[in-house]
């Protein structure tokens, strides 16, 4: 397994696994799937100083999506920016997905590792991770990555009949 930039070749495979969180899990707020055109967009947006990455097998290596050159993606991320207001501008959010098939494996560690490794390289400041309460999971790698929390929005959104708490963590770059 590597990472690497994720390419065009690999939107629908970065579309597939994001949907899977959209419709079954309270990972991420959107409630309704991206389509091809957003997907095309969202690729767009995450380039240059807010990249997005994928972690890849070799082709033939596991089953999965395909991407890139029939590489099989196993999750990826993206740097966001924090607030569209110029005072943000040296702070990202990260975003981190691994396929259900590929989970505790390290890819996550991976992919945020790459993350962190691309804001710092970008000049970036701070990274901010907006986690749903309950996703112990992603909190623990967070934290693993030296995030802290640094505080919880309570019942801040509403998804599958459910109010949701948010818990921040922060990096000093």
């Amino acid at each position: 397994m590597r990472t690497r930039l994720a390419s065009t070749g690999d939107a629908e495979a970065i579309r597939t696994i994001y949907n899977v969180e959209v419709t079954t899990e309270n990972t991420t707020f959107d409630l309704v799937p991206r389509t091809e055109s957003e997907q095309r967009a969202w690729m767009e947006r995450h380039q240059g100083a807010h990249p997005a990455v994928v972690a890849v097998a070799e082709p033939g290596s596991t089953a999965g999506l395909l991407g890139q050159a029939g590489e099989v993606v196993l999750g990826f991320g993206s740097l966001s920016p924090y607030r569209t207001r110029p005072a943000y501008s040296t702070s990202v959010e990260d975003s981190v997905y691994v396929d259900r098939a590929h989970r505790r494996g390290g890819i996550g560690r991976a992919v945020l590792t790459e993350l962190v490794t691309l804001a710092g390289t970008h000049g970036f400041h701070t990274v901010v991770a907006r986690i749903v309460g309950g996703n112990d999971g992603s909190i623990a790698l967070h934290q693993a990555c030296g995030f802290e929390i640094v505080g919880i929005e309570r019942e801040i959104g509403r998804k599958h009949g459910r109010w949701l708490d948010v818990v921040e963590l922060q990096l000093m770059l």
